[in-house]
Formats: structure tokens, sequence, C-alpha cells
């Protein structure tokens, strides 16, 4: 009797014959793989030639740690404090995944041993890492990849983009370099760290997206890279083919506290900046420009006739900014820098923070449907930016609220702030769709402050009037404005 077992092209007949079983081997055509014209060689040149510049940092502090090995389902790579940029973002997938999150009793401070990443970017000792590795530190030790160890001081450290500059007492040692060119999506990307203690580990993948904006900054533009990264890779160098950095690992997205393949990087960029700065003066300074700004919709766009959906709207200039003493007005919307176009409210703050105090900047600005330019003197931005608690409208006690044209029941202000209260929105009405809620006050429509309903009427007809479909409203919500553009459906007069 004959079994025939067929595996991957190779046919092998058991003939069976009593007590033994003998095998006939029947090989297929045999594959030949031609030499190739050179070695296959990866990547192990340019790691033999930035390994040296990338360091392991070990820190001891005594309160809460900050990229420190451990399981479980987390988010997040560090241990944030609240009022960190970043507390948010992370925050917010943590409970999503079931990670560290929500309001918990704060730990009791205690010592701790945590573990991240950095490079030499000097001769002379300058070491770059992240803000959070090293915020709590009472004693920070650089590790080379030789086993070597020195003490390091923190020369400076920039909360709002996550960059730290520490130094050792040293003299010639190997440093890397920024990239020169601008990376693109799909470039290779070599990530060097020290991810659970593990120094000197490589990983290796490309860049998968730029600009990325990952929530609690207002400073981002981060890099995706798909190169593994982990916990203890903060503050390492991702490298370009020809080994220069091209961004500075910082956060994972994980649901499971592992390497899923999103890691994020703040870019070479940035991190030239604001190193330069720690390096000079132990502190950034950053342009100052005053408003409150969100990004345009397409709703803003057609309720301005505004081409495109792109730039900033100013919600409110700040009390005695730069923008409003130069004349910049609730509802303008800002197109450009200095001649460089604007795409989103982030882009305008990266753009501003970017930079220096006291320097004057051409604003590009669209209002009244025309294009203008206005000129601004920036000031310092600073953290001193609290606010008054914000309070809600108070509608009034014997005025009855009166239905809309567009879908909105309506009833004037009576706590001298001006506008008009939502009382009820209908359920089919675009105004329910566009993120319109009860309780909020309408303020202006096209620009224009409206405190009864007939005004409010009278403002939707001049929309229609110019020949716009969409209405640009400014509403206030727990005292904080905003803009929304709300369609006008064809009969609305």
């Amino acid at each position: 009797m004959a079994l025939l077992v067929g595996i991957g092209g190779v046919s092998t007949a058991f003939v069976l014959t009593g007590q033994a079983a003998t095998a006939q081997i029947q090989p297929a055509a045999q594959i030949v793989v031609p030499p190739t014209a050179q070695p296959q060689q990866g990547f192990a040149d340019l790691v033999d030639a930035v390994k040296p510049a990338v360091v392991s940092i070990l820190v001891e502090a005594t309160e809460g740690p900050q990229d420190v090995q451990r399981g479980g389902g987390n988010f997040n790579m560090p241990d944030l404090p609240k009022d960190h940029p970043f507390h948010d973002f992370f925050q917010q997938f943590g409970d999503q995944f079931g990670g560290r999150g929500g309001d918990q009793q704060e730990p009791t401070p205690r010592k701790f041993m945590a573990a991240g990443s950095g490079f030499v970017i000097s001769a002379d000792g300058y070491i770059v890492t992240n803000n959070h590795v090293v915020e709590s530190a009472t004693k920070v030790t650089v590790v080379f990849d030789n086993g070597d160890e020195d003490t390091a001081t923190i020369v400076g450290t920039d909360e709002r983009t996550d960059l730290a500059v520490i130094k050792i007492d040293q003299k010639d040692l190997p440093f890397v370099n920024f990239e020169t060119d601008p990376s693109r999506v799909g470039d290779w990307v070599v990530a060097v760290g020290n991810p659970f203690g593990l120094g000197g580990t490589v990983t290796v993948g490309v860049i998968s997206g730029k600009g990325r904006n990952i929530g609690g900054s207002s400073y981002g533009d981060f890099l995706q890279i798909d190169a593994a990264v982990n916990t203890g890779n903060s503050g390492g160098p991702a490298f370009n083919s020809r080994g220069e950095v091209v961004g500075v690992n910082t956060a994972i997205y994980s649901p499971n506290g592992g390497n899923v393949g999103i890691a994020f990087a703040i870019p070479a960029a940035t991190v030239k900046q604001i190193v330069g700065q720690l390096i000079d003066s132990g502190s950034v300074t950053r342009g100052y420009l005053g408003v409150s700004i969100q990004d345009v919709t397409r709703d803003i766009a057609d309720g301005v006739g505004l081409p495109n959906a792109k730039g900033a709207i100013v919600r409110e200039p700040s009390g005695d900014s730069p923008a409003g003493a130069a004349g910049v007005k609730s509802g303008d919307i800002i197109t450009a820098v200095d001649g460089d176009a604007i795409d989103d409210a982030l882009d305008l703050s990266r753009t501003i923070a970017g930079k220096a105090p006291d320097t004057t900047v051409e604003l590009t600005i669209w209002r009244d449907g025309a294009e203008q330019k206005i000129s601004v003197k920036l000031g310092t931005l600073t953290e001193d930016t609290a606010q008054a608690e914000p309070t809600a409208p108070t509608p009034p006690a014997d005025v009855a609220p009166a239905p809309s044209s567009v879908g909105l029941t309506l009833v004037p202000n009576s706590d001298g702030t001006g506008g008009l209260l939502i009382q009820d929105i209908a359920a089919d009405s675009p105004a329910g769709e566009r993120g319109f809620a009860v309780g909020d006050a309408i303020l202006e429509v096209d620009n224009k402050p409206v405190a009864s309903v007939d005004e409010f009427e009278a403002a939707l007809a001049a929309v229609k009037t110019k020949g716009l479909t969409t209405a640009l409203i400014k509403a206030s919500r727990g005292g904080e404005a905003r803009f929304i553009g709300l369609p006008l459906a064809a009969s609305a007069n």
C-alpha cells in the first residue's frame, strides 16, 4: 500500500513492506538564487556609525514615574502630570482601552528609578532627550553603548514640546547631526534606544505620516513612524538612511502598552529650534499674537465667501494683545503669515510660536469678502494664561421664546452680555447637525451683533442677499465663543 503526501512541490512515496518502510524522494526542479551584484548590507554600517552617540538615560526621582517600565494596557509611555501638554491625549485613550485613566487618587510621592534614551549632539557633551524623561529627576546618569557612565546636569527643559537638553563634562565625544533635507513619508527610519532597559536596541521602519496632531499640544506636527518603539525609547533618535536625526521618539499609540506600529517623533526642525534656545539660555521664548482661534470649516468658508477652507478664524483677540492693538477683529480669518499659507489653527499656533518676541509679522486677513494685510509686532508668550471661570448666559424671566426660520427657538439674553439664547432646536434642522445646543448664546450673524429674533432674521436675509448660502454664526457656550457655518434653506427669508 502506498500513501502520497505533497509538501512544497516535493512528492514523497512511502512504500510499506511488512515491518519496515522505505521512502522514495522525487525532487522537484531545484530553485537557484542568482548572486546579487552587491552583498546585502542592511543598516549595519549605519548603526555602527551612529550607535556610539546614542545613550541610555537612567533617572532617580521622588515623584511619579515618567517613563518607567511597566506592564498593562496603557496607551501612553509616560506618567504625566495633569498640566502636561500631552496629558489629555494620553488619558483619553487610556480610558478607551482600559489603561490608567480617569480621575484617580494621586499616588503618594515615592523614590523610583526610570529609564529613557537620548543622543549626543556635540563633542563637548550636550545630549537631547524628552522633558518627561528628566523633569522630576534628582540624579541623571548617562550610559554609553560601550558601558561607560557619566552623571549629567539638566541644561534646560521645554514642557510644551516635551524636549530637554542635558550635559556631561566630556570632550571629543562622538555625536550625530540633524537632517539637512526634509524627510518624506515613505523614507526609511532607524530607531535606536533603550526600550524596557535593553540599551542599544535597533528597529527599522518608515515614516508613515507627517504633521500629526496627537492632541493636547499647541505645537504638534509629529512624525508618525512604524519602527518598533516601546517604553524606554522616549528621547531616543530616529535616523534616516544617511545617519541623520529626523526626529526624537516621544510617544506611542498602543492599546496594550507595547508597540503596534504607530509611534510619534518630534521632527528635527522643531528639535533644532528648541534645543538651540535651551543651550543658549536654558529656556524657550515664543512669539505671542494674542488671539483665540479655531479651524476654518467648509461651512465657515462658505459663510464668508472664502474660496478655500483653509486658515484660522479669530474668535476673539485677547485684551491688550498685540493682535488687538494692530486691529485684528473677531471673525477675521488669518490665511497667511509673512506670505506663508496657514492651513489651520494649529498651523498658526506653531508658526507664531516659531517667531521671536518683538518680531513684526505681516498677517494676511480675510475680512468682509476681501483680503487685506495687517502688520503685528509680536509679544512674548508666557505661562500666565489663566482666565476667569466662564459663566453661562442668563435667560430672561418674562420674555417668550420665538421660533426662527432655521429651526432654532430663541430668546433674548438678559445678563447684559447680549445675544440670543437657544431654547430649542428642531430635530430635522441643519442647526442641530452643525453642533448648536440648547443653552448656547448666538452673539453675531455675519459679524453683526443680534439681540432679538427680528435682528437675527434680518441678518439671515442680508446673507442671502449677498448670494451666500451659508451664514457665519458666532455662538458662545460656557463663556467661550466659536464660529459655526449654518447652511440656509432656499426658502428662508
